[in-house]
């Protein structure tokens, strides 16, 4: 071959893969500023952040708004807006309480009931929109003030609680550990022979084999997918970069794992939370449902042309949304033992910025379940670090409200390039 012949081929090949790289840092530019923001808080405050004990925090603290955040991409991306979930999760809060402390019910039926109580004010909320044709940001916005009102009145201004220990264990349990601990390094002991707190290193054995396998699953699935594109004529992206990426993803993986089994394991809402985010990741990438609610949010007039039935498929929508929304109430009350007249409020301005920032267009149409995760855990970071480092809860206003707008007016920028393009 010629030199003249390889030249371009070499160059088309750099180009390819220079192609593929930008596309990846485009589709994986969340996770990189989440590990940004996060080493930076590792900086700031010595390390803090990373203790075992503060992740397990970040996640009991987010687990509420990321179940909250699922619902909130479909409502999202599906053209609409909800106001009313943290409203509707206090309220719904309140009805667990007063089901399990004052009439002594059963703490998984109450939870049955108050879950159908939230998809019936979910119906309610979605049946004035999809039919009435009311804006979702009226309906809601009424909502907010209906249940908010609803939540004082059946408290009477108390704070009821504790709740029945198996139903703190929905947000302060974790899983047991059925392999058995593995000792790194024994306890010291202290002169009565008892062992002194966090002077060895006892890893939860359970919690490790549990990352191995989610590794594991995560090779498998890229690979097959990778391998699934190729069979079908559509370009991969160079095998090079394929190989460091998802090794990166798995050593993230692993070194989360291993942080919480240095601690207690994992905890039992994050097993919920993963059982939520794998449905509703296989909802919008496998179902007709989820395609129909992306193809609505894209073009509502060109979805019903092509025969969705937009009414009921928004119908449908607010009803997941409602019993997301009393799910995360019933976690948020769990982890506070009891429910507080001040429960759920600002609620929903968290779970709005997460999908946001998450990278859900405002225009409706554009959105991922991954996207809104990481964006629920950005706003969680922050918070969470800037409370380490002692700033006022004014300034953490300031800052979450800049973050939002700047991502919001990324993702117009970014529309706009595209269309220029």
């Amino acid at each position: 071959m010629s030199t003249e012949t390889a030249a371009p081929i070499v160059n088309a090949a750099k180009a390819s893969a220079r192609d593929a790289l930008k596309e990846n840092l485009r589709q994986y530019g969340l996770v990189l500023a989440l590990l940004a923001i996060m080493v930076f808080f590792w900086f700031t405050t010595s390390g803090v952040l990373f203790f075992p004990v503060n992740l397990t925090n970040i996640v009991l603290q987010n687990s509420y708004i990321v179940v909250m955040a699922l619902g909130m991409l479909l409502v999202i991306v599906a053209g609409h807006i909800d106001l009313s979930v943290g409203s509707v999760a206090g309220f719904v809060g309140a009805v667990a309480a007063v089901l399990m402390v004052d009439y002594g019910i059963n703490a998984f039926l109450a939870a049955i009931i108050c879950i159908a109580v939230g998809g019936i004010i979910g119906g309610a909320q979605g049946y004035f929109i999809a039919y009435m044709k009311i804006p979702s940001f009226i309906v809601t916005l009424a909502g907010m003030l209906i249940f908010k009102g609803l939540l004082l009145w059946l408290l009477g201004g108390r704070s009821v609680g504790p709740f029945p220990t198996e139903f703190q264990l929905l947000s302060a349990g974790f899983i047991p550990d059925v392999i058995g601990p593995w000792t790194l390094v024994a306890p010291k002991l202290n002169d009565a022979g008892n062992a002194i707190p966090n002077s060895g290193l006892v890893l939860h054995s359970t919690t490790l084999v549990i990352g191995v396998l989610i590794v594991l699953a995560m090779l498998y699935f890229a690979l097959s997918s990778r391998r699934s594109r190729e069979s079908h004529g559509y370009e991969a992206e160079p095998f090079a970069l394929f190989v460091a990426k998802n090794l990166v993803i798995a050593a993230i993986v692993m070194f989360l794992m291993y942080k919480f089994a240095s601690y207690k394991g994992l905890p039992n809402v994050l097993i919920v939370m993963g059982i939520l985010v794998a449905m509703f990741v296989f909802i919008t990438k496998r179902m007709t449902f989820g395609r129909r609610i992306f193809a609505m949010g894209g073009n509502v007039k060109a979805a019903a042309l092509s025969g969705i039935k937009t009414e009921r498929l928004t119908f449908l929508i607010f009803v997941i949304m409602g019993m997301l929304a009393a799910l995360a109430g019933l976690i948020y009350a769990a982890r506070l033992n009891q429910a507080t007249p001040k429960a759920g409020a600002g609620m929903e301005l968290d779970v709005i910025a997460a999908v946001f920032v998450g990278g859900a267009s405002a225009m409706g149409g554009v959105g991922e379940v991954a996207g809104a995760v990481i964006g629920a855990f950005i706003m969680g970071v922050m918070n969470n670090g800037m409370g380490i480092m002692g700033i006022n809860i004014d300034w953490q206003q300031v800052i979450k409200g800049l973050v939002l707008l700047g991502a919001v007016a990324f993702d117009l920028y970014n529309k706009k390039k595209a269309i220029g393009s």
